[in-house]
């Protein structure tokens, strides 16, 4: 096996992880984050790669929860949000979990499929990085976002969220990588 199909194996690992969270959480609340405004799902993938930088900086969790489930939920919160700027945000669940999933699904191809031309590109780079260097460029996605959301996406040069969205996920899943090697 090459390094390349090592690291298409163990994205796809990863992204499994996070799916089978994902599904339990539809059998529970369905999908009730269609209610999340852009600016609310962006503050959400925040809150929750400021965790991990705070867990990074202290080692300290008074809520018992480590990196990994942060990690997860900036995975899963990214495909939320690759959804619903697809299909904008609504005032009740209205989509069945099995098309929640089908969604989940194709956004996490597409992710996989950006990671495998860009980790070609970059020949394997995130390798060589540490794990807080991903919660870094995420924050700085998310701050991105902010910004573009500010303009009302009225940008000059700059990528679009949905660029932002697939790079956190991809540095997430990365970080995932990292903490089980």
């Amino acid at each position: 096996m090459d390094r390349f199909e090592k690291t298409n194996g163990q994205f796809e690992a990863a992204m499994a992880e996070c799916r089978q969270l994902f599904a339990q959480k539809l059998h529970d609340y369905r999908a009730s984050w269609r209610i999340l405004r852009p600016q609310s799902l962006t503050d959400q993938l925040f809150i929750k790669a400021k965790r991990i930088r705070q867990l990074e900086l202290t080692g300290e969790s008074l809520v018992g929860e480590g990196i990994r489930p942060e990690f997860v939920g900036l995975v899963n919160y990214g495909i939320v949000g690759l959804i619903q700027l697809e299909r904008g945000f609504a005032d009740t669940v209205d989509v069945s979990n099995e098309e929640a999933l089908e969604l989940y699904d194709r956004f996490g191809r597409q992710a996989l499929e950006l990671m495998k031309r860009k980790n070609h590109d970059y020949d394997e780079a995130w390798r060589g990085m540490r794990v807080s260097s991903y919660t870094d460029l995420i924050l700085t996605k998310i701050e991105r976002v902010k910004e573009i959301e500010n303009l009302a996406g009225a940008t000059l040069v700059s990528e679009g969220i949905d660029a932002n969205y697939m790079d956190i996920i991809n540095y997430s899943v990365f970080g995932l990588i990292k903490l089980s090697e």
